[in-house]
């Protein structure tokens, strides 16, 4: 009888081109795929939550995958971490219902976007931060954060090109917080567009060195352009936390 997994996993990114498979690149979901077909002499297609960018990293990803194997479920974390490489690793397997499905059945995500503020660059952890030298005033981000806090079409924080449907998006909430000299972003939304959590930072960093006033950033998103917005961020201070179903 066939069976639905769910797995819960951790990845530090800088090695892979993103989750989702692609032709001649090296993605976590490739790699999972081959692992799970060495443990189950099947061709598996794992289902993601989410398309992660390259560079960027998981502490909660989601997946599912569909297949039959006596192994029990929540013994085939071992089984899989076994035979994965340290970046990669499986934090929890249980079997859920057989119509789950890891990325329709989401309702909303949290990303982080953490900075390293300081005059110097960071040795040890500069794989996930992005390091900024100019000082940040907090509360100013914070006043314009508030501006996206809602249902907007967000068109003006998602990459010039990227095709979608629809640019509506909601967002729940932005928390900004500072512990010695690093500043997280904690964004939680139903979703997001193509670089839309890397945009929306680079503009708050503009608010944050007085670039532009926080009520700004209520301009920038009404105008539904993106060159009216801040830079996209690079990919490494940014991780994906946890899926909500």
């Amino acid at each position: 009888m066939k069976k639905n997994f769910k797995l819960v996993i951790e990845y530090d990114g800088t090695n892979y081109a993103g989750w989702q498979r692609q032709n001649n690149a090296i993605t976590v979901q490739k790699i999972l795929e081959e692992v799970l077909e060495k443990l189950t002499g099947r061709n598996i297609n794992v289902i993601g939550c989410s398309r992660t960018d390259s560079g960027v990293h998981a502490r909660g990803f989601i997946c599912n995958f569909v297949t039959e194997t006596t192994i029990p479920p929540s013994k085939i974390k071992y089984a899989i971490n076994n035979l994965l490489p340290n970046d990669i690793v499986i934090l929890d397997s249980s079997e859920v219902p057989i119509n789950f499905h890891s990325r329709y059945n989401c309702i909303k995500k949290t990303y982080t976007y953490t900075i390293l503020n300081r005059e110097e660059p960071a040795a040890i952890n500069r794989n996930y931060v992005y390091h900024f030298k100019r000082p940040l005033d907090i509360d100013l981000m914070k006043k314009g954060s508030e501006f996206l806090i809602g249902t907007h079409e967000f068109d003006s924080f998602r990459k010039i090109g990227s095709s979608v449907k629809t640019t509506t998006r909601t967002i729940y909430s932005i928390d900004i917080e500072k512990q010695e000299y690093y500043i997280k972003f904690n964004i939680t939304g139903n979703g997001f567009l193509y670089n839309m959590v890397r945009i929306i930072v680079g503009t708050l960093l503009d608010v944050g060195v007085g670039k532009m006033t926080p009520e700004s950033v209520k301009e920038i998103l009404l105008a539904k352009d993106r060159s009216k917005a801040g830079m996209s961020l690079p990919a490494q201070g940014l991780c994906l936390e946890k899926i909500y179903y």
